[in-house]
């Protein structure tokens, strides 16, 4: 089974923010999902993500809605946590949309003890380590200190093979 992480920005770095009726976030989630049919199609059952705010969210949600569809009920959805507790900031909606993920997800796993900066990496380590290729919305040209850019460039050092999804203008790009 061929397994994907998945990585990306939290809504602060969008152009749209936390507006998910923004027409920008639907054409993002749209570009999401045919990219998860895609990779399907090419024998990806095990999806990856970071349980944070963002595209994590996002991708957990357009996984499970898939899963529902009978030509994709072997879907798997794997939460990986930084550690315990790391939602406790959030407001509820977020809270309970995160906690939904965990609950409908094949697996949830926490990498960390305590809150933490090496928490967050130990996850995007693990996320990398686990998966044959990493999905990004990120922006490859600007150098922009994050964790998504953190992960991307672990990916590249550890060769596994990297599909971003630009933020802005939804170009897709494979890195080998």
């Amino acid at each position: 089974m061929y397994i994907c992480a998945i990585t990306g920005h939290r809504p602060t770095r969008f152009k749209f923010k936390y507006n998910e009726n923004d027409s920008r976030c639907k054409h993002l989630k749209r570009r999401l999902r045919e990219q998860f049919v895609e990779l399907y199609d090419q024998g990806v059952r095990r999806f990856l993500v970071g349980g944070a705010l963002g595209v994590d969210m996002w991708s957990g949600e357009i996984l499970l809605k898939m899963k529902l569809e009978p030509d994709y009920k072997d879907i798997e959805l794997v939460v990986v946590l930084p550690y315990p507790g790391h939602d406790e900031r959030w407001d509820e909606r977020s809270k309970k949309r995160l906690a939904f993920l965990i609950e409908h997800s094949t697996e949830h796993i926490t990498v960390g003890q305590k809150a933490w900066r090496d928490s967050f990496i130990q996850r995007n380590r693990y996320l990398v380590g686990h998966a044959d290729c990493l999905l990004a919305v990120y922006d490859n040209e600007r150098s922009i200190r994050s964790g998504t850019g953190m992960t991307v460039n672990y990916a590249k050092k550890k060769k596994v093979p990297v599909i971003l999804i630009h933020p802005d203008i939804m170009e897709m790009v494979w890195l080998q």
